[in-house]
């Protein structure tokens, strides 16, 4: 059975940075495309970061909203793929998601990269204070 749990959300001020995690279970990490979403209340979905490969090498995607400020990294040993976020705004407050799909070359280069994959975690939440 697939399992993602995410972990490392929590309140910080605004320019500040956290790390949330994903643990992976249930299959072979190296083998799956991997990201990240995250739901704002009253806001719609948006895909934050993603890494799959295309002819035969990573590719990892970032929106223009996050990037320079959050990263994609993972750990094949552990099984975890990280989200770095810096200089955190209020406008990152929301609940994010890990997701992964057993397609490695699935798509990971549009912010709803997300909607095709098969599994998502349970979220983990995010606040940023102004």
């Amino acid at each position: 059975e697939v399992q993602l749990v995410e972990s490392g959300g929590g309140l910080v001020q605004a320019g500040g940075s956290l790390r949330l995690s994903c643990a992976a279970s249930g299959f072979t990490f190296g083998d799956y495309a991997i990201g990240w979403f995250r739901q704002a209340p009253g806001k719609e979905r948006e895909g934050v970061s993603c890494t799959s490969r295309r002819d035969g090498a990573r590719i990892i995607y970032y929106p223009d909203s996050v990037k320079g400020r959050f990263a994609i990294s993972t750990d094949n040993d552990k099984k975890t793929v990280y989200l770095q976020m810096t200089n955190l705004k209020p406008e990152d407050t929301a609940v994010y998601y890990c997701v992964a799909d057993p397609d490695p070359y699935t798509i990971c280069d549009d912010p709803n990269f997300y909607i095709t994959y098969d599994y998502w975690g349970q979220g983990t939440q995010v606040t940023v204070s102004s």
